[in-house]
């Protein structure tokens, strides 16, 4: 996932953005190991990465500042009755979100390139 491995991706954030979007698109109809199908895919994008458009199965919004906080707004959004999981390796983000109920699984849960 995105920070999660030094593979130069800090030279082209909309270019790892883009293929880490186009790696969710499975997702979107297979599900994870962990959790059933269907799911909504929802990528949060923020700085130069934040032109990216949607494609069919993933969501794109975009931060108006922090993705951390806009990811936070959106598992508040949710409410307790839609079960939400967020995939983050960030500790901060996954205590903050796991207060609000959202379940944490971390980037190697997803097929990503």
């Amino acid at each position: 996932m995105v920070g999660s491995v030094p593979d130069g991706w800090w030279r082209d954030r909309p270019a790892a953005a883009a293929r880490l979007r186009d790696a969710l698109v499975p997702v979107a109809s297979g599900g994870l190991a962990r959790v059933k199908t269907p799911v909504e895919i929802v990528l949060v994008v923020e700085g130069v990465a934040s032109r990216l458009p949607e494609v069919p199965g993933v969501q794109v919004v975009r931060a108006d500042g922090s993705g951390d906080d806009a990811i936070v707004e959106l598992v508040k959004d949710r409410g307790p009755e839609r079960k939400c999981v967020v995939v983050t390796a960030d500790r901060e983000l996954r205590s903050r979100v796991g207060e609000l109920g959202a379940s944490v699984l971390g980037p190697r849960s997803l097929p990503y390139p």
